[in-house]
């Protein structure tokens, strides 16, 4: 019997894997319900955005699935550098790419008679993804580039201190940019400009408080991927990082 050789995946590698999959995971499901618009909260008293009255926080279903990928973008920073999450952010922008073309095939095939989905309903649902996968691929790639500049620019900044810092800070100086760029392009000749301008509000408004929310979870999860490393592979990771992206 011919003896074969495994190649077996570092804890850091495995690490790795692991938070690309997370993340690549929740982007892909964002894209995919970014067009069901939900009324988050009803206002006690209207709002008046370039002329237009608003009642309700309206935001995107997108915007469920998207804090998950502002943790693991900070912890990829984090211990695995600007090389690293940018490799991840190129790889989702890839899926993005992916998922539309199986999109685009799924609406075309013919639907059958015993289907519980209508090929109305399915097209309805999904046929609006295209200028969303656009408007994403384009805020994406700007937002996370702006994102990961800003966490180590902050890192710098504060001399590797201050954790909460760079990773509410950073997400905050991205998203604005990465939510209006989606919305414009996704919707513009089809909502007002004054709904784009007020649903990108809303949306900032929920990342706002989204990011700072999670940093006891980025805490959480900072201390638990030091405990499956080991402090001396982290420490060793986090340095490493630190020092590539000076």
């Amino acid at each position: 019997m011919t003896n074969h050789e495994f190649y077996v995946l570092s804890r850091p590698q495995k690490l790795f894997v692991l938070c690309a999959a997370i993340f690549i995971t929740a982007l892909v499901i964002a894209e995919a319900t970014a067009s069901k618009f939900f009324t988050a909260a009803q206002l006690p008293f209207g709002i008046e955005i370039l002329g237009e009255s608003f009642d309700r926080v309206i935001m995107t279903a997108g915007v469920i699935a998207f804090p998950i990928t502002f943790i693991v973008t900070d912890l990829m920073n984090e211990y695995f550098g600007k090389r690293g999450i940018r490799f991840v952010t190129f790889i989702g922008m890839l899926m993005i790419i992916f998922e539309f073309v199986l999109l685009q095939i799924a609406m075309a095939v013919p639907v059958d008679p015993i289907s519980p989905v209508s090929q109305q309903a399915f097209t309805a649902v999904f046929g609006a993804s295209g200028r969303i996968i656009l408007g994403s691929l384009i805020a994406y790639v700007i937002g996370q580039l702006v994102d990961i500049t800003l966490f180590h620019w902050l890192r710098k900044l504060t001399d590797g201190k201050h954790l909460w810092l760079r990773a509410t800070g950073s997400t905050l100086g991205s998203q604005f940019l990465d939510t209006f760029i989606v919305l414009i392009v996704a919707f513009a000749g089809v909502l007002s400009i004054q709904a784009i301008i007020a649903i990108t509000l809303f949306n900032y408004s929920y990342k706002f408080i989204i990011a700072v929310v999670i940093t006891p979870v980025i805490y959480a999860a900072h201390w638990a991927m030091d405990r499956y490393l080991g402090h001396d592979a982290a420490s060793r990771l986090i340095r490493e990082s630190a020092e590539a992206s000076s």
